[in-house]
């Protein structure tokens, strides 16, 4: 289980992190990171620089009813935890599941979520932007 330190809980976070964080699309969903070094202060003076890596998942209602939902968000939450020490301190995650998310076996999901953050961190280590 991901502890409860690195859950992102409040909208504007999540808003932030999707619409300026870089992003990386798999079959199976989305993964959306915003390294808070790289974000201007003068956009969200109350979010700290510092501090523990924040993951929020959004599992819609195309991807099944609330059971399902609810279980794709489970899965999704026990692979990040493997992942959690290779994000920057005080970076937001943002995972979107798609629909394709419900019918998938675990390890379609660990490899699809482990590509997606490869990506996403070599980006950052060579500095490079998605705007």
């Amino acid at each position: 289980m991901l502890p409860p330190a690195h859950r992102m809980r409040r909208r504007d976070e999540f808003t932030l992190a999707v619409r300026r964080g870089r992003r990386a699309g798999r079959p199976r969903l989305v993964v959306h990171l915003l390294d808070r070094a790289e974000l201007d202060r003068a956009s969200a003076p109350d979010l700290p620089a510092d501090g523990d890596p924040l993951v929020g998942f959004i599992v819609a209602r195309t991807v099944g009813n609330a059971v399902v939902r609810n279980k794709v968000r489970r899965r999704l939450r026990h692979l990040l935890r493997e992942h959690v020490d290779r994000l920057p301190p005080g970076s937001l995650l943002v995972v979107r599941a798609n629909p394709k998310a419900a019918t998938a076996h675990h390890d379609e999901l660990a490899a699809d979520l482990g590509s997606a953050l490869d990506r996403l961190l070599r980006q950052g280590s060579k500095g490079r932007n998605q705007t």
